[in-house]
């Protein structure tokens, strides 16, 4: 197979499970449909002339996205005030007060409604899973949502500038989509492209296997994201990390055919993410050991586990848990329309944080390190004193 962002056949594959859910966030009503849910394999492989990382068993037929599909992280108060700094970042860099937007993936379009909330005239969202009934009233006259995807149901961009934010990460064929939106855009050069999704450097150093799932079928480092983006036509104004050192950010404006960019001072050399590759390798079987062994002697004492995030990480992490994860009972999450539903795969029950009152667990595993602290404080109001530890 050829590497889906440069072409090359110098793909080398280094971490394999199989059998996982194809999918993280689609809600399950039924606990039984839960444990049947589909499920594909992971062979992710590295490429060794561009850095690009991805799933070689990746087959989007699998894919479901549909307004069943729940992902946001909106309930959390420490996100809204990330989506709320980086919307004004964004419009105050580009100047996008009284501008046009249009965002890629747009989800339940919470970065959308902060964009307008900064200046933003008019903003426009493109994603299959849009619930338009969930825009706030305060900007609903501002905020246009359109149930698809791009580029079918939207072949052409006029806009200010274009916002995708963790959506690229779910494309099989990068390079394919990126000439799409460069396509899209036209000869509107001065539109500014903003793209933001997961670090990989950071899940390899850290042998993060729970944010390696089959959903994720594209893996970028800042090297890989700004290679991706001089090859597909467009000049890489900056690049940086963001939300705790978890995501990248890429700003970027269409280029000439002709034009030649050097690279970004941060983009790493691929030599870089091979060494981190190898530290993975060394160190995921290890971790999930760990963990499994801490929960394992928790349910050893008569004690109970909790896991506090049912999205992505929280189904990766049981289902490398394999039979471990029967001594986890519950997945805890703050959005309302998750409760009474079941994790894909191994079908643990979705709870509200309240439950734990009456559940009272001596463990509890925040699936972000980044959201420890408004735990705390929910576990603190509800006086429950179990132990809290992160990924």
């Amino acid at each position: 197979m050829s590497c889906p962002a440069c072409g090359s056949t110098q793909t080398e594959v280094f971490y394999e499970r199989g059998g996982v859910p194809v999918h993280s966030c689609l809600l399950v009503d039924d606990q039984e449909q839960a444990r049947q849910f589909p499920r594909g394999d992971l062979s992710i492989g590295l490429c060794g002339d561009c850095g690009f990382i991805h799933n070689r068993s990746y087959d989007p037929a699998r894919s479901n996205y549909s307004p069943d599909y729940e992902e946001t992280q909106g309930y959390s108060p420490h996100f809204q005030q990330f989506l709320a700094e980086l919307a004004d970042r964004w419009v105050g860099r580009y100047d996008l007060s009284g501008g046009r937007v249009v965002e890629i993936g747009c989800g339940k379009a919470e970065f959308l409604v902060e964009l307008v909330r900064h200046g933003v005239a008019e903003a426009v969202g493109i994603d299959p899973g849009v619930h338009p009934e969930r825009i706030p009233e305060d900007v609903r006259d501002r905020v246009r949502l359109i149930s698809g995807f791009f580029p079918g149901e939207m072949p052409d961009i006029e806009a200010d500038a274009v916002v995708c934010r963790h959506t690229l990460e779910h494309i099989g064929p990068v390079s394919e989509f990126m000439r799409e939106v460069r396509r899209a855009i036209g000869d509107r050069t001065e539109t500014v492209v903003l793209f933001e999704l997961p670090d990989t450097l950071r899940v390899l150093r850290e042998a993060a296997f729970w944010d390696v799932y089959y959903e994720h079928c594209s893996y970028f480092t800042l090297g890989s994201l700004g290679r991706l983006f001089r090859r597909t036509g467009f000049e890489v104004l900056d690049l940086s990390m963001a939300y705790d050192d978890q995501y990248l950010l890429i700003e970027a404006r269409p280029a000439p055919s002709s034009a030649d960019h050097a690279p970004h001072p941060l983009e790493e050399d691929v030599s870089v993410v091979a060494e981190s590759v190898a530290s993975f390798q060394a160190a995921e079987a290890t971790l999930l050991r760990t963990w499994s062994d801490e929960i394992e002697a928790v349910a050893a004492r008569g004690g109970r586990t909790a896991i506090w995030g049912s999205g992505s990480k929280g189904v990766a992490f049981l289902a490398a848990l394999g039979s471990q994860s029967d001594a986890v009972a519950c997945a805890v999450d703050i959005n309302p329309f998750k409760h009474g539903k079941f994790m894909a795969g191994t079908a643990h029950p979705i709870v509200a944080p309240t439950h734990l009152r009456e559940y009272r667990p001596e463990l509890v595993v925040a699936m972000n390190p980044v959201y420890v602290g408004e735990i705390q404080r929910d576990l603190d109001e509800l006086d429950v004193s179990a132990t809290l530890k992160a990924l």
